[in-house]
């Protein structure tokens, strides 16, 4: 009985040192993406003080590939869920635009909109900044950039995160836009509903609240996905086999980060407009 009790509290103790040693890291890491997004404001400050040409020109490589590629997936998928909801809605409680109405705007732009817009971007961007970040640094163009007097955090770090912020943002509002003017086609089309009716669902329910839900969400996800992102990117060492390790890594960080960010930021705006 002795031994059992012995094994069982040193398995508990072996518990709580794993448990303590991820929570150590996980708050090391926070503190680090923390400083890198502190430090990507600072130069952004100095960099539209000085008008670094280079600088701009990686800025809108991002907002190229992050926000203008992935307008048509944006599109496609808001359409897509715009008739799933109005399907589901009509089948429980009829022919109730208004309701419907209200109903896209509490579950689409309060969530689904910036969640499902995260994920794209995590999917497609996310990935890429990290591999490309961790090729950089394998093949010495990290080091090559610093040795010709650029800062790395300049040149590389700060026009990915706010290239992934400002696309985050705008993609959000294409999805919102697209299943909006998708549910007035669709439904009056194949549902017959009456769009002055979905149109007054819509305005009866959009205020302050939900477009400070909606821009709060997109602006903290976009800045912590790209965060994340280079942070594993940059933190590749010199085995190549790491680098798909890092973008799995940034994939599920980042992810993880979305949901947290999500929850807390809904809880404190719904407590301070409540």
């Amino acid at each position: 009985m002795m031994v059992l009790c012995t094994k069982s509290e040193a398995d508990s103790k072996l518990m709580i040192n794993l448990l303590g040693r991820v929570f150590l890291v996980r708050i090391l890491m926070l503190i680090d993406i923390s400083g890198m997004l502190v430090q990507a404001f600072k130069n952004a400050v100095r960099a539209c003080s000085r008008g670094t040409v280079a600088i701009r020109m990686v800025l809108l490589r991002q907002l190229y590939f992050t926000g203008l590629e992935a307008t048509y997936i944006i599109v496609i998928i808001a359409v897509i869920i715009g008739t799933v909801v109005i399907a589901q809605v009509e089948s429980l409680v009829g022919d109730n635009g208004s309701l419907t109405g209200k109903i896209l705007v509490w579950v689409v732009l309060r969530e689904l909109a910036p969640l499902l817009t995260a994920i794209i971007v995590v999917a497609r961007s996310g990935t890429a900044i990290a591999t490309e970040l961790g090729s950089m640094k394998i093949n010495g163009e990290i080091e090559s950039i610093e040795m010709l007097g650029i800062p790395a955090e300049s040149y590389l770090v700060m026009p990915r995160i706010f290239g992934v912020t400002v696309s985050m943002v705008i993609l959000t509002i294409h999805f919102v836009l697209s299943i909006f003017i998708g549910s007035f086609i669709i439904g009056s089309v194949g549902w017959h509903i009456p769009p002055d009716h979905l149109f007054q669902g819509i305005m009866a329910s959009l205020g302050l609240k939900e477009i400070v839900m909606l821009f709060s969400k997109s602006i903290f996800f976009g800045l912590f996905v790209s965060s994340i992102c280079c942070w594993y990117g940059l933190g590749v060492g010199r085995s190549s086999t790491e680098i798909p390790q890092a973008a799995t890594r940034a994939v599920m960080s980042s992810l993880f980060a979305v949901f947290l960010l999500d929850g807390l930021i809904t809880y404190l705006i719904s407590s301070t407009f409540s």
